[in-house]
């Protein structure tokens, strides 16, 4: 019998869901979407997570079995008591997501108590990454998103690292080395930031597409924009594996591709940093797993956490 998991993945434009298989494929027909937003209220949230339950479960194959359902959510999370959050969403604070997933889930199949299992995204990202992607097979890897924010999320021995309240891995939320440590490396190498650091050195785009097809031209501003953005990222990492022992690091998210050379950027910034030759051998690759990675790792919570 083929098993599926319902995969959710929140953040803080869209909430999708779909089934995925034990094989970790996404069944095309179950996925969906619907708009989240940074003014979406908790009654919004509950109607957008019954529909895009009931659309993924309704084509759940005749005769195939529902192992469960995965979570990946903007955090930070509470995974004892099923609740988010996301700085990206203020009006969540507090809601019981695991709650809202299991009511549309019962609503839907019938099913008296099914399984639901809560990650913050970043940590779901990384176990798909782990499982099916560009760090299969390392023991240690960190998975890391450089997009309007700046995510990870830790996996040892092919189990996600959650820490005392399942929230480990918020990489963009720690403290860089510039500017005195007063901003967070989400505050320096996310997009938005980049951007807003090129206009203040003269540049006149507005967005990070902007940024990315100027530097394609040789605008020193915007080229500087994104070498500095990778910088930080690569010093951050470096911290990171002298603390972890990193075998990899797999680097997925809009920005990322504002160059082609961007994760040659972050490697050679956390090979300048690392102190110690462990650290400095670290890998740093492109995600393996592109636009389905986030489905496939909440799947996998379901599936194999």
């Amino acid at each position: 019998m083929t098993r599926f998991a319902l995969a959710v993945d929140v953040g803080g434009t869209k909430i999708e869901a779909a089934l995925v298989d034990e094989a970790g494929a996404v069944l095309a027909a179950s996925r969906t979407r619907q708009p989240t937003g940074r003014a979406i209220d908790p009654a919004g949230m509950r109607e957008a997570v019954s529909a895009v339950v009931a659309h993924a479960l309704d084509a759940l194959p005749r005769g195939a079995a529902l192992a469960g359902a995965g979570i990946g959510s903007a955090g930070p999370v509470d995974l004892v008591a099923g609740t988010i959050a996301p700085v990206n969403m203020p009006g969540l604070s507090g809601f019981p997501l695991a709650e809202a997933v299991r009511d549309a889930v019962v609503v839907a199949t019938g099913q008296a108590d099914p399984r639901v299992v809560l990650r913050h995204d970043g940590g779901a990202l990384a176990l798909a990454e782990a499982w099916l992607g560009a760090a299969a097979g390392a023991r240690a890897s960190l998975s890391i998103v450089v997009s309007t924010g700046v995510g990870g999320g830790i996996v040892v021995d092919g189990r996600p690292v959650g820490g005392s309240s399942g929230n480990a891995g918020h990489l963009g939320q720690t403290h860089a080395a510039e500017h005195g440590g007063e901003l967070t490396l989400e505050e320096i190498a996310s997009g938005p930031a980049s951007v807003t650091w090129a206009q203040l050195a003269g540049w006149r785009g507005t967005t990070g597409e902007q940024l990315a097809a100027d530097a394609r031209r040789a605008d020193r501003v915007a080229r500087e924009a994104i070498e500095r953005s990778a910088r930080a990222v690569g010093r951050a990492l470096a911290d990171a594996s002298t603390l972890l022992d990193l075998e990899v690091v797999a680097i997925s998210g809009g920005f990322s591709f504002a160059s082609d050379d961007y994760v040659e950027l972050v490697a050679a910034s956390l090979a300048d940093w690392a102190v110690l030759p462990y650290a400095a051998r670290t890998r740093v690759v492109r995600s393996g797993l592109g636009p389905d990675g986030p489905l496939v790792g909440a799947a996998a919570l379901a599936l194999r956490a």
